[in-house]
């Protein structure tokens, strides 16, 4: 066996073998250094003081660890999480059933916290400043209000679009994160754990392979990986190498920038089907056949971090490096924001 091949033999238990692949611990969590030395220091201080965690913000692209930092926070803290969503919670009630539940020090995750309803905001404002909870009783004249007293806890918010998030609740949360996009060398080492995890042989360079075409995310490598061993089982020697990766990633329409089958549709729009002319949100997404959230929050944020696409007060274009990418040339009457 070259010095290169990681064998990890399977998880004693066969129905384990695809078991959670989140980190439950900080020394555990791979990437991020500056959030991970914040985190520890608060934690650390935290358990001195024997105090329940500030209430935490985390913002950034989808499968960036939010909620795995979530856990591990709960881990750290050896408390109960509590994980809910925005689009979940529709009314005041299901807030105030949740947060009466929970006990002290526990951890509560709200994922896409912006996309909570103003009402269920408003009863979270008295509970993350004061640790209390106001309920209305009865109804009309005869109505009256109680507040009741809530255990202190540390509400853990996830978001996908910060902006959103009204400013009064995003006050009140004691530490703001954002996370960033991961690079390939911390993508290696989050593949390799995840190949050990799963028992899947796999070199360095195919390791780097699955990396580089990752999108900087750890969850697509991840599900990257699979795939990749998926096809080295069926197609190959069941050994995820460099060669192995290229074959399996062309397959499954991943190409060496990462990008998938709808990110290639969103440049052949730009660049072919609106020969260069800048295109509305609205429009680009009915073209491609998605939502407009979903192109904006999902497909865009890498497109524009590669320099493929330009947001202009006109709408969306291609830039010079979307056409060489696609292999077009430019139209002769192509808008001057692609060259700004």
């Amino acid at each position: 066996m070259s010095d290169d091949l990681l064998r990890t033999s399977a998880n004693p238990s066969e129905q384990a073998e695809e078991t959670s692949l989140r980190p439950r611990r900080l020394d555990e969590f791979v990437g991020q250094p500056k959030l991970r030395e914040h985190l520890e220091i608060m934690l650390g201080a935290a358990q001195k003081r024997s105090q329940s965690l500030d209430h935490i913000l985390f913002a950034g692209p989808p499968g960036l660890g939010k909620t795995s930092l979530a856990g591990i926070i709960a881990s750290e803290r050896d408390c109960a999480l509590r994980i809910t969503s925005g689009p979940a919670l529709e009314r005041a009630g299901d807030v105030a059933a949740i947060l009466t539940n929970l006990d002290d020090g526990d951890v509560l995750f709200i994922d896409e916290i912006h996309r909570l309803p103003r009402p269920v905001e408003e009863v979270l404002y008295p509970a993350m400043e004061d640790f209390q909870l106001d309920i209305v009783i009865g109804k009309g004249p005869s109505a009256r209000s109680i507040r009741l007293d809530l255990p202190r806890f540390t509400l853990v918010g996830a978001t996908t679009r910060s902006g959103l998030i009204a400013g009064p609740l995003r006050d009140r949360f004691g530490f703001i994160a954002r996370l960033d996009y991961y690079n390939p060398e911390d993508l290696v080492t989050i593949i390799m754990r995840t190949a050990g995890i799963l028992g899947v042989p796999v070199t360095a360079e195919g390791a780097q392979e699955i990396s580089r075409r990752s999108r900087g995310t750890p969850r697509i490598a991840n599900r990257l990986l699979k795939r990749v061993r998926d096809f080295a089982e069926v197609r190959a020697s069941g050994t995820v190498d460099l060669v192995t990766a290229r074959d399996a990633l062309t397959v499954f329409e991943v190409d060496e920038r990462g990008l998938d089958k709808i990110d290639r549709l969103l440049l052949v729009s730009l660049c072919e089907t609106f020969a260069g002319q800048p295109v509305g949100l609205g429009t680009l997404a009915v073209a491609v056949g998605e939502e407009t959230d979903t192109v904006e929050d999902v497909y865009e944020p890498y497109l524009l971090q590669q320099g493929l696409i330009r947001r202009t007060p006109r709408g969306r274009v291609a830039t010079l490096s979307a056409y060489a990418h696609l292999g077009v040339d430019a139209p002769a009457d192509r808008h001057p924001e692609i060259f700004d």
